[in-house]
């Protein structure tokens, strides 16, 4: 297996399950309050699904070299449905929450800053394979970015905070895969989650949740600068288990669910909408009045949601916004 074979089930896999992770994230946040054992698996689900996903962002980006077309395409995929669901997310936040309705693309909202940032990432990826070393610098910059004070424009502490994540993923070659596929990678993923799980119990409801969603700095969380540094390796550290704990326990063939590997970007992009509209419709407080059972159904949406987002149908009436094409004008000869 290479980097340049067309569709590994293995990978596909992991991208819809990461898909379903993200989306179950941002649905139980509406409910997460007060629930000690939801409070944990949340906790867990954050401290490795977007470095996952992030680092299959930046292992396909191997072969990125700037080029026009690929930039065009990047253009395309990325920059243009940013500015469309930017302005999607902030009109949802201004009828559901009464928030002002501001276009302010330079700071993203919602789950837009993925966007802004797996652009910046990808324009980056030239840079990374030309210096030697590359992880350990991009892991000294997002330790000393979380040490300043910067603005959330263009999504920058998450982008230089989740950046070593991105260089890893261009840093790793089929066999380090390879590895995670083997049955004893496997034996050893189950107890490390579950006992991160327990971990995560026994703290809840901390962590604060900036710690794993790297958006503020060492001061906006209360700690000193050492503090925060033996933290954040340590994040780095546990980070990394359960990245390999996740990716060993990933499917390695074709399931029910692989073709939709290929169309993560539809339901990635929807899905918030629809949380929005289920809190504009008030169905939050009656789920987690349910307790557990509430939980379930909540979840159990969520997933059929994510499956709905991905079909025939959806996608050839979102395709306009979702996979925009430059008009021809715009291309070169």
């Amino acid at each position: 297996m290479t980097t340049s074979d067309p569709r590994d089930p293995f990978f596909d896999n992991a991208k819809v399950l990461l898909i379903v992770l993200v989306a179950l994230g941002h649905s139980w946040e509406q409910i997460v309050g007060g629930t000690h054992a939801l409070r944990a698996v949340h906790t867990v689900i954050y401290a490795f699904h977007m470095p996952a996903f992030i680092l299959l962002c930046g292992y396909f980006s191997q072969r990125f070299t700037a080029r026009p077309d690929q930039i065009r395409r990047l253009i395309e995929g990325v920059a243009i449905p940013y500015l469309v669901f930017e302005a999607a997310y902030t009109a949802a936040n201004s009828v559901v929450r009464g928030e002002p309705f501001e276009l302010t693309p330079t700071t993203p909202t919602y789950l837009c800053w993925f966007l802004i940032a797996l652009f910046l990432w990808r324009l980056s990826a030239p840079l990374w394979r030309a210096i030697r070393h590359p992880l350990a610098i991009a892991t000294l910059i997002s330790l000393a970015a979380g040490l300043t004070t910067m603005s959330y424009d263009l999504a920058l502490p998450r982008v230089l905070m989740f950046l070593p994540w991105f260089v890893l993923g261009l840093c790793l070659r089929p066999e380090h895969f390879d590895f995670l596929r083997t049955e004893t990678a496997r034996r050893c993923a189950v107890p490390a989650l579950i006992l991160a799980g327990a971990g995560a119990y026994l703290l809840a409801p901390g962590p604060d949740d900036h710690w794993l969603s790297m958006d503020v700095g060492y001061s906006e969380l209360g700690v000193s600068w050492q503090q925060y540094l033996a933290l954040r390796i340590a994040l780095f550290a546990l980070g990394a288990v359960l990245v390999a704990a996740f990716f060993a326990c990933v499917p390695r063939g074709r399931t029910p669910f692989t073709g939709l590997g290929a169309v993560t970007m539809y339901p990635f992009l929807l899905h918030g909408l629809l949380i929005r509209a289920g809190e504009a419709a008030g169905l939050y407080p009656g789920l987690k009045s349910l307790g557990l059972a509430g939980q379930v159904i909540l979840s159990a949406a969520v997933v059929t949601m994510v499956v709905l987002l991905s079909t025939p149908p959806v996608r050839r009436l979102f395709r306009p916004l979702v996979e925009p094409r430059l008009p021809r004008v715009a291309v070169p000869r």
